[in-house]
């Protein structure tokens, strides 16, 4: 019983090591390099565009929380009231 263990123990690891070596040799080929660093670049632009949606939201929040006149988007430089007929 312990031999058949050890054995199917030593079988699992070869087929896990030949997987990942495998896996290795596949990376390290022009077009598995080519992948991952245009998986790189992906990442990065989407990080990029996180950084700047949440500069933009903090922005906003803060020019709200001042009262200041939204940047950049004239449309948006008069603030109409409750109560107002809609004239400026």
């Amino acid at each position: 019983m312990a031999r058949s263990l050890w054995f199917v123990a030593g079988a699992g690891a070869g087929v896990y090591a030949m997987s990942r070596a495998r896996r290795a040799a596949e990376a390290l080929t022009a077009d598995g390099l080519r992948d991952r660093l245009s998986g790189v670049g992906v990442g990065m632009r989407m990080f990029r565009d996180e950084v700047a949606a949440g500069q933009a939201e903090k922005e906003t929040e803060l020019r709200e929380r001042m009262g200041l006149v939204p940047h950049r988007i004239p449309e948006l430089t008069t603030r109409q009231t409750e109560g107002t007929d809609g004239h400026q």
